[in-house]
């Protein structure tokens, strides 16, 4: 990512959106200011990877559709340009290896000690309930060695509810708990590990949100191979 693409994108994209939105928005003095961290949020809209970039006090590299890096035309071209100055990173959602690759594209993110945002449920909930979280969100902290910041959004779906085209005024908060280390979780068995750090990540994304629990995972549309952090 260029910084100075991104610092364009942002500065555009960020005091237009603020205005039409107005976010509240609460817990950003507990993100750590440097190295890998990883922002793990409830999932309710599309916009949900443009609104936590525009208020999180540092850089958040998300995941895109591949599809949006290879269009034709002026459309096309504007589309590549905004993903690309926003930082996002691309994916082919219809590889075999989407999930492992989305893993192995969010690993190099933060051992380049960059903010990652992930979505634990694994896509967008079309009910409005919190699924319950896969265990990518702890094998990457785990394996980078880095903190987890909950993120819970509240009024996303509002804003562009799943299937619209084009976003609506709508009261958006964005609230950022405090970082999760996974060190108390390094000696435990691996698996075990995963499933109980992924536990405290999305029992503080609860918290944050308000989101009433769904005890089961989230189905992927039937159209996607899916990518288990959410794109």
């Amino acid at each position: 990512m260029s910084r100075l693409a991104y610092t364009v994108s942002h500065g555009a994209v960020a005091p237009l959106s603020k205005l039409l939105w107005r976010p509240t928005v609460t817990g950003t003095e507990g993100v750590p200011t440097t190295g890998g961290v990883l922002f793990a949020s409830n999932h309710l809209s599309f916009i949900d990877s443009f609104a936590i970039p525009i208020v999180a006090p540092r850089p958040v590299v998300f995941l895109a559709k591949s599809d949006y890096f290879t269009g034709t035309g002026i459309g096309g071209r504007v589309r590549r340009g905004f993903f690309e100055g926003i930082g996002a990173v691309p994916v082919d959602r219809h590889s075999s290896r989407a999930a492992q690759e989305s893993l192995d594209a969010a690993l190099a993110v933060l051992q380049e000690g960059r903010g990652f945002g992930i979505y634990p449920e694994g896509t967008r909930s079309r009910d409005g309930r919190l699924y319950k979280g896969r265990t990518g969100v702890a094998w990457l902290a785990l394996t980078a060695g880095v903190p987890v910041v909950p993120v819970g959004l509240v009024g996303t779906d509002e804003v562009m509810p799943v299937g619209s085209s084009f976003p609506r005024v709508a009261k958006v908060r964005v609230a950022f708990g405090r970082p999760i280390s996974p060190a108390p979780y390094a000696e435990m068995p691996a698996g075990r590990a995963r499933r109980l750090l992924t536990d405290e990540v999305m029992d503080a994304i609860a918290a944050l949100s308000g989101q009433e629990r769904a005890d089961t995972y989230n189905e992927l549309p039937p159209e996607s191979t899916g990518a288990a952090v959410g794109i």
